[in-house]
């Protein structure tokens, strides 16, 4: 029998033991206010990065559980993982999990389930996006019957919502946590050490409908809800922002989107699903917020959910107002040919903006004749910019991209111009330009 036992301290948590007596058991001694659930989402960089966001979370943890071994680590799991594909055992093994521990009096079980719910696709089985394997599996590990209840709760509640919105049935296994094992060091906030890191986790759009099942036929009966009129929209392109009273995610998209908004397509939100005659919804409109885009009084697409996760919103819009050639630029990391992208001769005093949402880049008088073949310039505006390393096609370059919406830009090089010294080689297929008169 093996014993041994690992000291581990966190925010707001007295001194917690494990230990382990031939199998790894999960026993914490903690502050009364603190509540932990272990939760399987795909690759545990990214289920810990999004857990850790949430208000009230005071520690997350990676680790592997679920499976039938008392001692594993990351090449354990990996050959396991190999071994059952090949159909030589029949072993269950662990699963990439993270301990979520969070303050009660801040934020419910059920806050913390719609976030995992929302934060990846529980549909996929023993997949999550290009990570295949039933190390990557959806889980849910409870303590106890209380959380096991609200865990059948949420998935129920969630299921609804997936099905309204064509996805199939929810795959996520929900049992009593066995075997749970500490991840090594390295795993530990893995993404904030490697900014760059990859990691296949995504969600699937669908906002998990807390209260937002009735709020569809309760907007139309609220004193707010007032009716759209067709002469407040733009029948060529408008987004409508469906929203509902006592919705935190539509607050959320208010501040971090609408309340900057600077893209050259129109938007307005409303309290209420029922639209003007010669305007078409596709589909009910079933859960908050919801953000439709129509083209001549059409829906054409539409964005159920948001979470804060801005750039995912505007890749969304991206794809509908960009060019295929832009969006190769925009997300495929692109590059128009020398000489033939926009504003190669722009002369005029004004701002380079990003196409989608319509943020200033770069100042007329930072641009210069760099003799490239693309738009250069020697400075950007304060924070519009974000660099990357980049070693693609074998070569070592530092990646230009726009801090608003995400997308590519170009490429930096140190033989500019003074005083930076800078050259910001950029896709003029991926600038918009607002001339200062207006013009």
């Amino acid at each position: 029998m093996l014993n041994w036992i690992i000291k581990i301290t966190g925010i707001g948590f007295a001194v917690i033991i494990f230990t382990i007596t031939g199998k790894n058991m999960m026993k914490a001694e903690a502050n009364e206010n603190t509540e932990s659930i272990v939760l399987g989402m795909g690759c545990f960089w990214g289920a810990e990065k999004r857990m850790s966001a949430i208000d009230g979370v005071v520690n997350v943890e990676s680790g592997y559980a679920g499976g039938d071994a008392a001692r594993a680590g990351y090449q354990d799991v990996l050959a396991l993982e190999n071994r059952i594909r090949f159909g030589q055992v029949d072993d269950r093994n662990h699963a990439e999990v993270v301990k979520v521990t969070f303050d009660t009096d801040r934020v419910p079980l059920e806050t913390i389930l719609t976030n995992f719910w929302e934060n990846h696709d529980p549909t996929q089985g023993d997949r999550q996006g290009n990570d295949v394997g039933s190390n990557y599996r959806s889980a849910i590990y409870i303590q106890d019957a209380r959380q096991e209840a609200i865990a059948q709760k949420t998935l129920a509640t969630y299921q609804v919502a997936l099905s309204q919105a064509g996805y199939p049935a929810i795959t996520t296994e929900i049992a009593p946590v066995k075997n749970y094992i500490i991840a090594e060091s390295y795993h530990q906030d893995y993404l904030q050490k490697n900014p760059n890191g990859y990691c296949g986790l995504g969600g699937t759009g669908v906002a998990y409908p807390t209260e937002q099942v009735e709020n569809s036929t309760r907007l139309s009966q609220s004193s707010h809800a007032i009716a759209l009129k067709s002469d407040a929209l733009n029948y060529e392109r408008q987004l409508i922002v469906f929203e509902a009273e006592q919705c935190a995610y539509c607050k959320l998209f208010q501040k971090d989107i609408m309340s900057q908004w600077k893209a050259n397509v129109a938007i307005i939100s409303s309290f209420n699903p029922d639209m003007p005659k010669g305007w078409e919804l596709e589909k009910t409109i079933f859960a908050t917020p919801t953000i439709v885009l129509f083209e001549r009084g059409r829906e054409v697409s539409r964005y159920t959910g948001y979470n804060g996760e801005k750039e995912r919103f505007w890749k969304w819009l991206g794809i509908q107002l960009l060019t295929p050639e832009q969006r190769k630029i925009a997300f495929d990391q692109g590059t128009e040919r020398a000489f033939s992208g926009s504003h190669l001769d722009e002369k005029r005093s004004g701002k380079f903006v990003d196409p989608i949402t319509g943020d200033a880049l770069f100042l007329s008088n930072s641009k210069f004749e760099s003799g490239s073949g693309w738009p250069s310039f020697f400075q950007p505006v304060e924070d519009a910019i974000t660099l990357r390393e980049d070693f693609s096609h074998g070569m070592k370059r530092v990646e230009v991209r726009s801090a608003s919406s995400g997308i590519h830009l170009g490429h930096v090089f140190n033989d500019g111009p003074p005083p930076s010294r800078k050259r910001y080689c950029i896709n003029g297929k991926v600038l918009g330009f607002v001339p200062d008169d207006g013009g």
